[in-house]
């Protein structure tokens, strides 16, 4: 759960409650959605959700119904030592938190002993010396014991990570976010982040109270959208609750999410 408010910043209530729905108290059902891709020998994570290690820390945001990303992978005949890859597209806690869980004496690990972690350096630099507005998000539990494991491999440009799987950067949300672009038999899936977080942030002016430059967002959406609109990518939604994923499609000057 999280504030309307603040998900949807400068929109009035009036205007985003009617594309998505919160309670009385103006606080929204979310997700955590993460996204496991496999080609080959590859078994590729994007995201990991806030994980259990927060949860006495979070009250504010109401976690509930958390799966357990181990578990998860088990419906597809995969243990955690068998991811290959793990991309985290920020640092904010609810997107990594599971990078990194407790070992046996207590100490924190991290969970894909056997991926390599890819991340932004920008994301790093932030970590080191973050902002005042990102740093509560910014937790060392789950990325410093990746980078003492030897596990981290910073990313400065647009890089693929295999056939088939690129990452692009982008900054609005925060600095050098990773978007995830998944070539498959049936089209082009990506994985925006926060950059468009369910998919009633696809307009261009919707835009989060989080993001830490509105003005840089708006630029960024509108240089991925362009391409998602035209090129008919597939959007997977990493924080909509109802919508997992949706195309996108031009309205005049702006864009709206194509069911």
């Amino acid at each position: 759960m999280a504030d309307g408010g603040a998900m949807f910043g400068a929109i009035p209530k009036r205007a985003w409650q009617r594309k998505y729905a919160g309670s009385e108290d103006n606080l929204c059902p979310l997700a955590m959605r993460c996204v496991l891709a496999i080609s080959g020998d590859r078994k590729i994570l994007t995201d990991t959700g806030m994980g259990d290690k927060h949860l006495n820390k979070m009250s504010y945001y109401q976690p509930h119904s958390l799966v357990g990303i181990g578990e998860e992978i088990k419906k597809y005949g995969l243990c955690p030592g068998d991811i290959t890859d793990v991309v985290l597209t920020h640092l904010h806690f609810d997107h990594c938190g599971y990078a990194t869980k407790a070992g046996e004496n207590g100490e924190l690990i991290p969970s894909f002993p056997n991926a390599r972690y890819w991340l932004s350096r920008k994301q790093w630099d932030n970590y080191r010396k973050p902002n005042r507005l990102e740093a509560d998000s910014i937790l060392a539990e789950n990325i410093q014991p990746v980078y003492d494991a030897g596990l981290l491999h910073l990313i400065d440009n647009d890089s693929q990570i295999c056939e088939g799987f690129e990452v692009r950067l982008f900054d609005g949300h925060s600095n050098g976010q990773l978007v995830a672009y998944i070539h498959t038999d049936t089209g082009v899936y990506t994985f925006p982040g926060d950059l468009i977080p369910t998919s009633a942030h696809v307009p261009l002016e919707w835009i989060s109270a989080y993001d830490i430059n509105a003005l840089k967002s708006l630029e960024e959406k509108g240089r991925f959208l362009w391409q998602a609109e035209r090129e008919n990518y597939i959007l997977i939604y990493c924080h909509d609750a109802k919508v997992q994923m949706s195309r996108v499609k031009r309205l005049n000057d702006d864009y709206k999410a194509s069911f």
